[in-house]
């Protein structure tokens, strides 16, 4: 008799430790009783009536989702893979297990698809330069959907975007013109601005009184200080402008 006291004594002890639950800060506890929704446990230590009662745990922390590579054909006809990353939070804790049997790949599921409308509803060029503008319509989409499962989206990066090869030997060739043409630019404008130096120099020289005879002492000396086989005559600059003068006469 005693015997079969402590094994009722045991299985009570059993069935009451078998309902206590260690609810961790970042979750809470939604409680299903004879299958129906019941209420909510939050974090610390909580009993739930065995056989009558379940509890399913919910994770309220925010959450990523790797959204994958995505091939699509934009407005102008260009297939591109696309990748993105969802931030997402768990907000109501009953609607994320009540409304959708996992939430978590539903969101996953419903990224994908709107990854796919709005990437394919713009031009390549848009879709390469506008990255932030397109992340936060996808956001938007996302995020009017999850709201009746109980989840809040906060965010929604479009990562990488793949083009394909002739694709990019043509943006290379591009971008290589591109850098040719601001290469000449660059060359033009340095020409420019020393011919103007040369022409202010020379206008400067010819103000001068024996400005140009000094500038060409200046450049025998230079001259005169490397090896050379040819023979210079160096006929005075006042010279020339007063034969010129009698010639004109």
């Amino acid at each position: 008799m005693d015997i079969i006291v402590w094994m009722i004594v045991i299985a009570a002890v059993l069935f009451i430790l078998s309902g206590l639950k260690v609810i961790n800060q970042y979750e809470r506890g939604v409680i299903l009783t004879l299958g129906k929704f019941s209420g909510i446990r939050s974090p610390g230590l909580r009993i739930v009536i065995p056989i009558f009662q379940r509890m399913l745990r919910v994770d309220i922390r925010s959450t990523p989702i790797d959204v994958p590579k995505q091939e699509v054909i934009t407005k102008d006809n260009v297939t591109v893979g696309v990748d993105a990353v969802v931030y997402f939070r768990v907000i109501d804790a009953p609607k994320a297990v009540l409304e959708t049997t996992n939430y978590i790949y539903a969101t996953s599921q419903f990224a994908q698809a709107a990854l796919r409308d709005v990437t394919g509803n713009v031009d390549m060029d848009d879709l390469l330069g506008k990255r932030e503008e397109i992340s936060q319509q996808i956001k938007e989409i996302v995020d009017r959907q999850t709201d009746q499962w109980g989840i809040d989206v906060e965010a929604v990066k479009v990562q990488n975007i793949e083009l394909p090869t002739d694709m990019k030997r043509a943006m290379a060739k591009q971008a290589e013109a591109e850098r040719e043409r601001r290469a000449v630019i660059i060359t033009a404008e340095g020409e420019k601005a020393a011919a103007t130096a040369v022409a202010e120099a020379a206008h400067m020289l010819a103000k001068v009184p024996g400005g140009i005879s000094i500038r060409t002492l200046q450049t025998l000396e230079k001259i005169s200080t490397e090896p050379s086989q040819k023979t210079l005559f160096v006929l005075p600059a006042d010279l020339t402008e007063t034969v010129g003068r009698i010639l004109q006469k």
